[in-house]
């Protein structure tokens, strides 16, 4: 199964401001079988109060997966939850301890590993580590993926990273697409695994832009 959270470790972190981060106004748009009422109001103070603002369906009609359906469950993400994923986990604990990690939810909809959508959502201590955890996501499953990455891709706010990949493989069941953003302290990323990498990036903008639209701009 694609769980779209892979390894963000590296050497050090980069902690540098990234260069137009999305700031959003109090609008909404419209998507297609997206909820698209945005939640404001102060930063949730932890993983479940953050969960109160994925969206909860998707433009394909996919059923929401259970969280304890999973494995590792879906859900709450702490540090520890997420630094599980790698292959050195107290490695990966440090580095998001530099990123500033607070915590996290994870949701995904599918009908199984060939037709799946997933969304994640970080919150960090800066803007900084949000968006720079978001670009080394990026980064890493680029070249894990061997897949092609747009920075800035054309629709999408500044700062976001789209990434395709056409062939299935060994961690891979189909055509699938991934999105990474910085939001203000929020991390957002969405990954969709469809019969096309065309129906993939349509899924994935779609619940993208609702994702961000719920989460505060700032």
């Amino acid at each position: 199964m694609i769980r779209g959270r892979p390894r963000p470790s590296r050497g050090a972190v980069l902690l540098a401001v990234l260069p137009c981060l999305l700031v959003l106004t109090g609008c909404t748009r419209a998507v297609d079988g997206v909820p698209t009422a945005a939640p404001r109001g102060p930063l949730p103070a932890s993983a479940e109060q953050l969960e109160a603002r994925l969206v909860t369906m998707v433009p394909s009609g996919l059923p929401r997966l259970a969280d304890d359906a999973l494995e590792p469950p879906a859900g709450a993400k702490r540090a520890a939850d997420v630094a599980g994923y790698a292959d050195d986990p107290a490695r990966e604990r440090e580095v998001l301890e530099d990123y500033g990690y607070r915590f996290g939810w994870e949701r995904f909809w599918g009908t199984g590993p060939a037709r799946m959508t997933g969304v994640f959502v970080d919150q960090f201590e800066t803007r900084a580590g949000a968006a720079a955890y978001a670009e080394d996501l990026a980064r890493n499953d680029a070249a894990h993926y061997a897949g092609v990455l747009q920075d800035d891709p054309i629709d999408l706010p500044g700062g976001c990273r789209l990434l395709s990949v056409d062939q299935p493989g060994p961690d891979l069941p189909g055509p699938a697409v991934f999105a990474w953003c910085g939001q203000g302290v929020f991390s957002v990323g969405v990954t969709a695994v469809a019969d096309s990498v065309d129906a993939a990036e349509e899924e994935v903008r779609a619940v993208l832009a609702a994702q961000l639209d719920r989460l505060p701009p700032r």
